[in-house]
């Protein structure tokens, strides 16, 4: 029944329930394989702590370490993925825009085990990216395992990313919300309830793990001196706004600079982040701050135990190192790292703020905290579930007002700089232009030979007609999509366009059909009709 009519509406609650409690086990597992193998390859008990034990360690091992574990990931991603690249959250916006919630289901796993190997071995970046997309494989098999339409599809892969969110990082509320804002990139009420449902389930699997504890824990110090101090907070917000624009253009123009490199010097992509966890061991072997995920210098930040000169050190270096590790393919997301840049941003700014006017400032804590949630919120383009979610890794609510003002300044600042967030631009570079609505992309799902009115069409042009076309230059290839063929319309002002498939060099073309602009128009406004419809 669930394959020929679909679920009902209770029948798809329970498997928005299963697909929630599979993808919860599935992030818990990725966090403990993370922590099993990092504490086998530095030998410490306590992972959480990793740059105060890489400090006792010889130099040798912390360059090694790296380094071959790059090797590993690069000889992984170009035996299983097509294109030696991770998969990560850009992967899974695109499923769900333009592929009916699916995502790759072997170049997934291939970048979760990739990624895991990445984060344990030393890879300054993030395990939410993997994370995600591995609930995306989840959602993805049970969509298949039903045939399930694209409404159905996007809902499923939205329940798996929220329960991946919540189980990750014990937090609900953001984990539901990030699934809605991110990666459905709406919040219709249709999908509110299946979504909640496999957030609170992933979230019951992190606190029987783990237990109802926060990922921080701040000082006692966390008091805003109300209204006199927001200005600053509005100030902290567009710093961190350009501090999230540096981090993101920095990542992009390093995997440029090692595309090129790797050109020129005919280096083969298996050992591509190979070399870039050499760069990274060599970094950290005067600043094992940079290695993993950066927890112990996120908490350090958000307690203040850290002075102002190691602040901006710190932030300049691991800006460097995120760069680095994904500009070299090793894997793993942006999300932890900008927490860390952003706890490093807003301390060293209330480090400064609170020395200037010490008579009118709170804690320097206090503007960690908000830095965290700007950064953040900025790289991620999720200015709603990343407050909610900073509030849910702290457990302080109680200073809403300022991470708020925050937030929403850098947000603002960061979007007209970028498309968006660090994973549209991603997919904008890709030239997949989800960031300017469905109006921009849904023309990219269309086939015009699925559009085509074929020869034996009764309503199909006169032969005469489309070679008077074909001769005229006036002709598109049968792969092409409505993205390419709508604007021929506009510049030849036909009412319809020959399909064809070209041969070699001075053979006539081979016309499978002609496109016609009304059809092409009507399958665009029915695309736009029922996009529209799952949005409410």
């Amino acid at each position: 029944m669930l394959r020929h009519r679909g679920p009902g509406q209770v029948q798809f609650w329970f498997i928005a329930l299963i697909v929630g409690v599979a993808a919860g086990f599935a992030s818990l597992g990725f966090r403990k394989s993370i922590s099993w193998l990092q504490s086998a390859l530095y030998g410490t008990d306590d992972p959480a702590y990793i740059h105060s034990f890489a400090n006792t360690l010889d130099w040798y091992w912390i360059l090694l370490i790296p380094t071959i574990g790059g090797l590993v990931v690069g000889v992984i991603l170009d035996r299983f993925t097509p294109d030696g690249h991770v998969r990560a959250v850009a992967d899974v916006i695109e499923g769900a825009a333009l592929h009916d919630g699916r995502v790759e289901k072997r170049a997934g796993l291939a970048s979760a085990l990739a990624s895991m190997i990445t984060l344990s071995s030393g890879g300054s970046s993030g395990r939410e990216g993997p994370v995600v997309h591995l609930a995306g494989v989840v959602s993805s098999w049970v969509s298949n395992l039903i045939h399930a339409d694209g409404i159905t599809g996007r809902n499923l892969l939205g329940c798996a990313v929220a329960a991946a969110v919540s189980a990750s990082f014990n937090a609900p509320i953001a984990g539901a919300l990030f699934a809605l804002e991110v990666v459905l990139r709406h919040f219709a009420v249709h999908a509110f309830a299946p979504i909640v449902i496999a957030s609170v389930a992933g979230t019951v699997i992190n606190r029987l793990a783990f237990g109802d504890v926060t990922e921080f824990s701040l000082g006692p110090d966390g008091v805003l001196e109300f209204y006199v101090e927001l200005p600053a907070f509005l100030m902290l917000g567009l710093v961190c706004g350009l501090v999230a624009v540096v981090l993101m253009r920095a990542i992009f123009w390093a995997d440029e600079m090692g595309t090129r490199m790797q050109a020129a010097i005919r280096l083969p992509r298996a050992l591509r982040p190979c070399l870039a966890g050499a760069l990274l061991g060599g970094l950290a072997i005067w600043f094992p701050h940079i290695i993993g995920v950066g927890y112990e210098t996120t908490s350090r930040a958000l307690t203040g135990n850290l002075i102002l000169h190691e602040a901006i050190v710190f932030a300049v270096l691991k800006t460097v190192a995120v760069a680095i590790t994904m500009g070299g393919r090793m894997g793993g997301g942006v999300f932890s790292p900008s927490l860390m840049l952003g706890a490093l941003t807003g301390l060293a700014f209330g480090l400064i703020a609170t020395g200037v006017f010490p008579n009118v400032s709170g804690s320097e804590t206090l503007y960690a905290l908000a830095g965290m949630g700007a950064v953040a919120a900025a790289v991620l383009g999720a200015p709603i579930s990343t407050t909610l979610i900073v509030f849910e890794l702290t457990g302080d609510w109680q200073t809403g007002l300022a991470v708020m003002v925050a937030v929403s300044l850098s947000t603002a600042l960061a979007s007209r700089l970028v498309d968006r967030s660090f994973f549209l631009t991603q997919l904008e570079r890709r030239n997949i232009a989800i960031s300017r609505g469905p109006q921009a992309y849904l023309l990219s799902m269309f086939r015009v030979s699925n559009v085509m009115r074929k020869p034996d069409d009764p309503r199909a042009p006169p032969d005469d007609g489309i070679w008077d076309a074909i001769e005229a230059g006036d002709m598109v290839e049968g792969n092409a999509t409505l993205k390419t063929a709508l604007p021929m319309f506009e510049e030849t002002g036909r009412a319809y366009i020959p399909v064809v498939r070209l041969g070699a060099s001075g053979e006539e073309p081979e016309i499978l059909g002609a496109l016609f602009h009304v059809d092409a128009l009507r399958a665009y406004n029915r695309a736009l009709a029922t996009t529209s419809a799952e949005r409410s």
